[in-house]
């Protein structure tokens, strides 16, 4: 009768909590990840992790399920939900001591690709454990072939230093031997060492946060809160999941290729909706590559889960409520689910194809609520030499942004990050302070959005020269053989270029190369623009003309695709003319 009892006071204690106190505390928690995500920002070092925002922080219960995280990367939501309770597990709980961190980035043990690395920090309140935070970093280096991490591998021991979960930080103080060898690995150890420090302190400030909530509200409430905000984002889940389109879709598409060989990689993705849950399932995907071209489930895991969230109310908190409801089947030992030891920094390329071509797959049951392809790559460009000015090792990475897909009833966004990308650019004057290069352009590419009723939004061109000193530079992206793809009649968008010299010789590049950089060498960075959305001559001549104005769609093209007549003397539309050239045209 005791169990019983229990069971029932526990039940009651659920009803108990008001939606106030709900609210209050699922605010304070909110606050926490995102004050977390704000001291790492503040205090890191590198370009990637304080200019660019190439992080997350989440707040996870003693049951490792995930209570908070800051609004930084999409990438990271379903993966920290995965990486931090696979570290704690192997690790180990009863082995954790308070003030204790582990450093966890092992691709093959529930991790991403190397340059990932994870913070986790265990709560103890009242000797007992409580909790645990988390703080994920994209490191600028982590070793490797090349500098950045990003480089032509064929196995995952040539892309960086591998850290199974390890501790860091032992009561309270880190852990030099280990520190000192992870440092020993990385090419510019003083900023990597910097972004360490700033997780550690990030890490702390939660669990200090943590600490607070529950002694002010009591363990018990806490524990009562978690499990009703699961209990509750599951229902909410369910209900609007239940709202789609019953059905199965299925989409495919290819990749450029793996870097090693010409060959493309086809990506197959079909998904069921089916009584308010999601199943997925990737066969039909290519086989794993000796390359760096291959994603963990924990990558593919991560898109897929995001497409849902954005298909339905996005005030839905993210946590274990919404992830049980999404369930993933990719064969072992193909590029969705590779098996070790194969090459998986090219994992988060996979990842975001497998955005667009999920948005694709459900287009016919839910028009309304897709977008065409957006530019559809992370588009790496990963850098490093000797900074003449100081004679220290440098190391950078920037992700390039591009054109969003045209949307049902609007354009696509010029120059964006798109779906689970969500990094800012680099600033140019903070970064060639910082760093002994130079960004010699930087601006739109007029005519590369696909153009629709709705067009897509532009790609960006940046080009950056080494003065000075030679370098070694790694190209690592994608979208320069197959085009972003339009919806509806919509047309694709220009795809990437990458181009070597380009005020002389002009050197076409791969979409996946290292190179060595001769001083004063240039390299410039030509990235996709979105996909269009129904058919072009659909579109508003006005808005064609706004664009034409603007330096986005040339005259030429206006006319060419549009069929719009813009006269550039007086800076209108001949309107006549464009209804002639429209009723010819069908």
């Amino acid at each position: 009768m005791a169990t019983v009892a229990s069971q029932e006071d526990q039940q009651r204690s659920k009803l108990e909590m008001d939606p106030i106190r709900f609210e209050v505390i699922r605010s304070a928690f909110d606050a926490a990840a995102d004050e977390m995500g704000a001291a790492l920002r503040k205090s890191a070092y590198s370009t990637n992790i304080k200019t660019r925002a190439d992080f997350s922080c989440a707040l996870f219960d003693a049951k490792l399920r995930i209570i908070a995280q800051s609004f930084s990367q999409p990438v990271h939501l379903a993966s920290m939900s995965r990486m931090v309770p696979n570290a704690i597990r192997q690790y180990g709980v009863d082995k954790l001591d308070p003030g204790d961190a582990l450093v966890m980035n092992h691709a093959y043990r529930g991790g991403v690709h190397l340059n990932d690395i994870v913070v986790i920090a265990p709560y103890f309140g009242d000797e007992k454990l409580q909790g645990f935070v988390a703080a994920l970093a994209h490191h600028v280096d982590i070793g490797g072939y090349a500098p950045g991490g990003y480089c032509i591998s064929t196995e995952l021991y040539q892309e960086g230093i591998i850290l199974p979960p390890a501790k860091l930080v032992s009561r309270g103080k880190i852990v030099e031997d280990l520190f000192q060898v992870i440092l020993a690995n990385i090419r510019s150890p003083r900023q990597s060492a910097g972004d360490f420090r700033a997780q550690i302190a990030s890490s702390l400030l939660g669990q200090r946060r943590m600490g607070e909530i529950i002694r002010k509200f009591g363990e018990e409430t806490i524990e009562t809160f978690v499990d009703e905000l699961i209990d509750y984002t599951e229902r909410w889940s369910r209900q609007e999941i239940a709202k789609l389109p019953e059905g199965v879709y299925h989409s495919e598409c290819y990749l450029d290729d793996d870097g090693i060989t010409d060959e493309p990689i086809k990506l197959a993705v079909t998904a069921r909706i089916q009584g308010g849950r999601v199943s997925y399932d990737l066969t039909g995907s290519a086989p794993q590559r000796s390359s760096p071209m291959n994603a963990t489930l924990t990558q593919t895991y991560s898109p897929l889960a995001y497409v849902i969230k954005c298909l339905i109310d996005p005030n839905i908190p993210t946590n274990e409520g919404f992830y049980r409801l999404i369930d993933v089947s990719a064969p072992e030992g193909t590029v969705v689910n590779a098996k070790a030891p194969v090459g998986v920094v090219g994992g988060w390329e996979v990842a975001m194809r497998l955005c667009d071509l999920t948005f694709r797959a459900f287009s016919e049951a839910m028009p309304d609520r897709v977008m065409a392809s957006t530019k559809s790559i992370n588009c790496h460009m990963a850098c490093g030499g000797e900074d003449p000015r100081s004679g220290e090792y440098y190391t950078f990475i920037e992700t390039m942004a591009g054109g969003y897909g045209a949307r049902p009833t609007k354009d696509g966004l010029d120059a964006v990050q798109s779906h689970i990308q969500n990094t800012e650019n680099s600033a140019v004057e903070e970064t060639e302070n910082n760093l002994p290069f130079q960004i010699t352009r930087y601006e739109l590419i007029p005519d590369s959005e696909g153009a629709g009723r709705y067009r897509g939004g532009l790609g960006i061109r940046r080009d950056w020269k080494f003065p000075d000193h030679e370098a070694t530079l790694t190209v690592f992206s994608d979208n320069r053989k197959y085009a972003p793809w339009g919806l509806f009649g919509g047309g694709n968008g220009a795809s990437s270029r990458y181009v070597l010299d380009p005020d002389g010789e002009a050197r076409e590049l791969p979409s996946k190369i290292t190179l060595h950089l001769a001083s004063d060498s240039v390299i410039s960075y030509r990235t996709p623009g979105g996909g269009g959305y129904g058919p072009s001559h659909d579109r508003d001549p006005e808005a064609v003309l706004a664009d034409v104005l603007d330096g986005k769609v040339t005259a030429a093209r206006a006319r060419e695709v549009y069929r719009v007549v813009v006269d550039t003397v007086h800076r209108c539309v001949d309107f006549e003319a464009t209804r002639k050239l429209r009723d010819d045209n069908r």
